[in-house]
């Protein structure tokens, strides 16, 4: 029996994707419980999560090229791309073993000595009525809005509204993740010299400047056959430079908010930062693909207008509330 054919269907997709969401919310948490037990101070857990997220973003660019090194050119239908498995879970052993001789001290982390998993519940609810926890998950649910937006869309942005092709349309997306990982890592050096609502304040008016001057310039463009990267609208380069400005927000109003609470409440507020990111995702992929099939792909953009605007109040307040360190 082929290997690559043992368990074919739609089924064994859905599996996969729900082994892997599954995972994902398990290592972020144990990620971000971890940050405050390696920094101290603010600013050097905000520094850390950009690095750590801007790593994050590099993973993510490199997927793009891992997989399709494993396509067949000749036939892109060959399961043999499956292979990109055995590499990933080559990689996986890796990290185990390196987490297996790394010494972390985790009793700051331990709400409790006894039955820690059924407590979590019950701190994820105390947390969420907190004030200061509100507004960051406002926060955060509205720049994961904008940014799953965006980043979901933009592909079809380049191929309906800049005509770029249907290749090109897709790696030219790749700037804004190229961005977000840039972004991140410079955030990380920026961060430890400076406070973190400055930064953030100014990434906004930025992305607001860039979505003004940017989106003009994608209208009346004709439809050309010869489209390449020498002759490409100047959208296709300048629109996901975004990501740039995006990329701090998200690392530094997590840190910003896990600084602020005892070490022992980590664990549970990444809990709602991994619901609420999914949440604000998954609302803003919905939202933008609606408003792009009723009102077209530069309206859709030029909504983003008003997360930033919300988000810039939230900042604000959590900025505030921060400042006093939760009980």
């Amino acid at each position: 029996m082929c290997r690559h054919a043992a368990r074919p269907g739609f089924g064994t997709t859905q599996t996969l994707f729900a082994a892997i969401g599954a995972a994902f919310a398990l290592v972020k948490v144990s990620v971000y419980s971890s940050i405050g037990l390696l920094t101290d101070g603010p600013r050097a857990h905000a520094s850390l999560t950009n690095t750590i997220e801007g790593l994050f973003m590099v993973g993510v660019l490199s997927s793009y090229w891992l997989f399709s090194a494993f396509i067949n050119p000749l036939n892109p239908a060959d399961p043999v791309w499956l292979d990109v498995y055995w590499v990933l879970a080559g990689l996986s052993v890796i990290v185990l073993l390196l987490l297996a001789v790394s010494p972390l001290d985790e009793s700051k982390a331990q709400f409790s000595a006894k039955a820690p998993l059924m407590e979590m519940p019950r701190v994820m609810i105390g947390l969420i009525v907190r004030p200061l926890v509100l507004v960051f998950l406002a926060s955060a649910f509205l720049y994961v809005l904008m940014e799953q937006g965006i980043g979901t869309w933009l592909p079809t942005f380049n191929r309906e509204v800049l005509h770029l092709p249907s290749a090109m349309s897709i790696q030219a997306a790749s700037i804004f993740a190229g961005s977000l990982a840039l972004g991140r890592l410079a955030a990380g050096i920026v961060l430890r010299r400076l406070a973190w609502f400055p930064v953030l304040a100014g990434c906004i008016v930025a992305m607001a400047a860039l979505v003004l001057a940017t989106l003009p310039l994608t209208h009346g463009l004709s439809v050309r056959s010869d489209t390449n990267w020498l002759n490409a609208p100047l959208a296709a380069y300048i629109f996901p430079l975004i990501g740039l400005f995006l990329a701090p927000i998200y690392p530094a109003i997590n840190s910003a908010i896990l600084s602020a609470l005892p070490k022992t409440y980590h664990a549970a507020m990444t809990g709602l930062i991994v619901v609420f990111s999914a949440l604000g995702g998954t609302t803003g992929s919905l939202i933008t693909g609606t408003v792009f099939q009723m009102l077209g792909g530069q309206t859709a953009f030029y909504l983003t207008l008003i997360p930033m605007a919300l988000l810039m109040l939230t900042l604000w307040q959590l900025s505030r509330l921060s400042a006093r360190p939760a009980a």
